[in-house]
C-alpha cells in the first residue's frame, strides 16, 4: 500500500509510540487523525487532525468512526488505562483486572472500526515482549499482551480480506517512564544491559514496524518484534 493519500486513525496517537506513528504516517503523505482521551496535551501537531475519545466508551467510539468513515488504516497504541506491575502474589487483583482495559479497548476499536475500513484496509495493534517472555513482576503485562496477540491471530481469519497485525515492542524510551530524562535513561539502560542490542529502543523504531505492516499487503495475523533481542536474551 502506498500510504500517500490514505486516511489513518491512530488511537493513542498524541504521545509515545502512537505519536511517532502519527508523525511518520503524516510524513508519508497520509491524512491522519490522532485520537486520545485528552489530545490537548499534545499541543499543535502540524498537519494532523486531533480527536478526543476513550477507547473504553463504545458509544463515543461508534460516533467517532461514523464521523471519520471511510478510512484505510486503523492503529491503536492506546493503553486503555493503568497497568499493574510487581510480584503477582502481592498484586492487587483489581489492578490486575484493570490492566485488561488495554485488551477491551483494542477489541472495541477493532469490532466497531472494521466495518468502516475500505476493502484493502488494515488494522495494527501494539502488544509487548512480556507476552512471550515475561520477566519477574510482569504477570499482568504478559497476560494482557498474550491475549492481544492471540486475538489478532484469531481475528485475522475472520476479517479477511481486511488485514490485522500486531507490533511487539521491547523496552522503549517513552514518557510513560517519567519526565526526568537522566533518571529514565539510567533505569532503561539497566533494564536492557543484557539484551542483544544493549539499549532502549525509540518510539520511532517501533513506529517503523507499525508502518511496515500497515503498508505491506501480504502480511496479516503476524506479530512483528521490535525488541532489541529481548526474546533471545
Amino acid at each position: 500500500m502506498d500510504l500517500a493519500g490514505k486516511k489513518a486513525l491512530v488511537f493513542g496517537g498524541t504521545s509515545g509510540i502512537g505519536l511517532a506513528a502519527t508523525l511518520k504516517l503524516r510524513d508519508a503523505g497520509a491524512e491522519v487523525v490522532a485520537v486520545s482521551r485528552d489530545p490537548s496535551k499534545a499541543g499543535d501537531i502540524q498537519g494532523v487532525a486531533l480527536a478526543a475519545c476513550d477507547v473504553r466508551d463504545r458509544e463515543a467510539l461508534a460516533a467517532l468512526f461514523a464521523a471519520q468513515a471511510p478510512f484505510d488504516i486503523l492503529i491503536s497504541a492506546a493503553t486503555g488505562g493503568t497497568r499493574a506491575a510487581g510480584p503477582f502474589l502481592e498484586m492487587d487483583l483489581d489492578a490486575y483486572q484493570a490492566s485488561f482495559d488495554k485488551l477491551w479497548g483494542y477489541t472495541n476499536v477493532v469490532r466497531l472500526g472494521a466495518e468502516h475500513l475500505n476493502e484493502d484496509g488494515n488494522i495494527v495493534l501494539v502488544s509487548g515482549s512480556p507476552a512471550r517472555k515475561a520477566k519477574p513482576g510482569q504477570s499482568a503485562l504478559a497476560s494482557v499482551g498474550g491475549a492481544v496477540e492471540q486475538f489478532v491471530r484469531a481475528a485475522a481469519v475472520e476479517i479477511a480480506p481486511l488485514r490485522i497485525n500486531v507490533v511487539s515492542p521491547g523496552v522503549i524510551d517513552t514518557p510513560m517512564f517519567g519526565p526526568d530524562a537522566e533518571q529514565r535513561n539510567k533505569m532503561l539502560s539497566g533494564a536492557t544491559a543484557k539484551h542483544l542490542i544493549p539499549r532502549p529502543g525509540s518510539a520511532e523504531e517501533v513506529a517503523d514496524g507499525i508502518l511496515f505492516v500497515a503498508a505491506n499487503g501480504y502480511v496479516t495475523g503476524t506479530t512483528v518484534d521490535v525488541d532489541g533481542g529481548w526474546l533471545l536474551s
